[in-house]
């Protein structure tokens, strides 16, 4: 009876495909899903910009930050309130240019925490205290992929990505792949930035064949895509 039951199980796992198969062609769907969806606006586009700001929340964000006590994460969500505040004074300054951001967070998998939407500071706060804790590897290139049709249904011109990560990818492809593809399939549309926190700037070197900018200091996104007077024109 053991021996008929130790069959069975075995011919049923045969039916089914191996889980690590399932797996990979889940993922293959995953991707598909993302890298099908037309490089065009859904709707009429008007002036404006969208930000889709993906947060590195692998393993690795629970350790310290260089020259600082206090795990990655937390000096990363640090910098991030910052970069609100600094979004506050320039929608008061300005508040004829629309800002619409997104709020995505990555290690293994890729999440959503806030679809692109208008800028509304109590609800990036909210976002921004609930971003999971750091555990799993860094998915940097799908998460990448994953943002990009957002931006296109977000309505205005300008479309960033602004990739805050502590580590080079160990998961699905390699962001040097999605963002050249980006770049070239929106005609220089796409924007990335990343933000090479305890990383040295150099591993995104390629960021500057594809209209983007790695750097070690996160300040604000406006100082990365030079949200300028001139530009906004």
């Amino acid at each position: 009876m053991r021996t008929l039951t130790l069959v069975a199980v075995v011919l049923s796992t045969l039916a089914c495909g191996s889980p690590g198969r399932r797996d990979g062609e889940r993922e293959q769907r995953s991707r598909r899903a993302y890298d099908d969806v037309p490089y065009q606006a859904e709707h009429e586009e008007s002036v404006g910009a969208a930000v889709a700001i993906l947060i590195d929340t692998s393993g690795s964000m629970r350790e310290p930050a260089p020259g600082d006590r206090r795990p990655k994460y937390e000096v990363a969500r640090e910098a991030l309130e910052q970069m609100l505040d600094a979004t506050d004074a320039f929608v008061q300054k300005r508040p004829d240019f629309p800002i619409k951001i997104g709020i995505y967070s990555f290690s293994s998998n890729v999440r959503t925490l806030q679809p692109i939407a208008p800028y509304n500071r109590d609800d990036l706060r909210r976002t921004l205290a609930a971003i999971p804790r750091p555990g799993g590897g860094t998915a940097i290139g799908e998460a990448i992929a994953q943002a990009r049709p957002d931006l296109y249904r977000a309505g205005v011109f300008r479309k960033y990505v602004l990739v805050l990560t502590d580590g080079e990818n160990t998961s699905g492809r390699s962001p040097e792949r999605v963002v050249r593809e980006i770049f070239a399939k929106s005609e220089g549309g796409v924007q990335t930035y990343f933000v090479a926190f305890d990383t040295s700037p150099e591993t995104f070197g390629f960021l500057k064949e594809a209209g983007g900018e790695g750097r070690k200091d996160i300040r604000t996104y406006f100082d990365l895509i030079e949200f300028d007077e001139g530009r906004l024109k």
